[in-house]
């Protein structure tokens, strides 16, 4: 299941794309493409940078379109947060069916709302963007895809971080939750359901307060270097955001909880308002007083290391397998 994951069209690298292009035009790129959750860029003559990242799941939209129009704008956000960077900033981009349609109308305006709500906890203002209508094909249209471009500010962009596990021995934390949930609510709208079981559906749902919470403390981690990497858990869930860090780091990681009974919802659920980070073992305290602080769950996962990925009980694969799979799915699929 996690090899089909990593290699799915949804998931895979998309270096075949963006390799195409000239990434370090006016050599202002300071993370390049694929090593974060955002593209940084440096502003010249200063210590300052921004990040911009782009996001939707027109998955969850079909499947709730107010939570998926806040869930739009919080990962593009929470994508620019695990750099460092504070959203300032949004744009749109609203990709929707005939709106003469009854339910396209709905789903317009309860995308439109959601993003609202969204923007109003993360405090950024909406500051273009565009509507595109009218996209079907047979009378069926798409799945409403509101897209979320989000820009952040970092004072200091030196201190920005990629989502590449970094060192060996580093210890691996999610932020945003203390456990490993159970709950099959959290496979709505997934990859997972979709890609292994064919089926879209479920209730999906998301926890502004939280989100704001969880995007405060990754920003203040990184600000005050106590992280290594950051990256946020999204399509595909936590396996997936576990995996995407270790290959992009060639480096293992090695779990030290249990998923349970249900492990295709702890791995693969993808509950919103998570990010996985890597930190040095010296900086664990540091770390806990400030998830504590600002009220943010936490769960030690495991360690960084060796060549392999080992979650007690379920999997042990070679990093070299899931690398090969995520790095040349998108080709794969494509048949190039």
């Amino acid at each position: 299941v996690l090899l089909k994951l990593l290699a799915s069209p949804n998931v895979a690298s998309r270096e075949m794309v963006y390799r195409q292009y000239d990434h370090q035009v006016q050599t202002n790129t300071v993370i390049a493409p694929g090593a974060a959750d955002a593209a940084v860029l440096r502003i010249k003559a200063t210590q300052r940078g921004i990040a911009l990242s782009t996001d939707c799941n027109g998955r969850i939209c079909y499947l709730d379109p107010f939570v998926g129009g806040a869930l739009a704008v919080a990962e593009a956000c929470r994508n620019v947060s695990c750099t460092g960077a504070t959203p300032v900033a949004v744009t749109d981009c609203l990709n929707f069916g005939n709106p003469d349609e009854s339910y396209v109308a709905y789903q317009m305006r309860e995308s439109v709302r959601g993003m609202v709500e969204a923007c109003t906890a993360l405090d950024v203002p909406v500051v273009s963007g565009n509507a595109s209508l009218y996209n079907e094909t047979r009378g069926t249209a798409v799945y409403p895809t509101p897209v979320v471009g989000a820009m952040g500010l970092l004072e200091n962009v030196s201190l920005a971080v990629g989502s590449a596990f970094r060192k060996e021995g580093d210890l691996v934390l999610l932020i945003g939750a203390s456990e490993l949930s159970g709950d099959t609510a959290c496979l709505a709208g997934s990859e997972y359901l979709d890609l292994i079981h064919g089926v879209v559906a479920g209730r999906p749902s998301i926890d502004l307060d939280l989100e704001v919470r969880v995007q405060q403390c990754c920003r203040h981690l990184v600000n005050q270097s106590l992280i290594s990497s950051a990256h946020d858990c999204s399509e595909g869930g936590l396996g997936i955001a576990i995996a995407e860090s270790a290959v992009q780091g060639n480096l293992g990681f090695a779990g030290s909880v249990s998923a349970g009974e249900r492990w295709d919802v702890a791995l693969f659920g993808e509950a919103a308002s998570r990010i996985l980070v890597s930190l040095e073992p010296a900086n664990l305290r540091a770390v806990e007083t400030a998830c504590r602080k600002m009220g943010v769950p936490y769960l030690l996962l495991g360690t960084v290391g060796g060549d392999r990925f080992l979650f007690p009980d379920i999997l042990d694969s070679p990093l070299a397998e899931l690398s090969d799979g995520w790095h040349n799915g998108l080709e794969r699929a494509l048949q190039i």
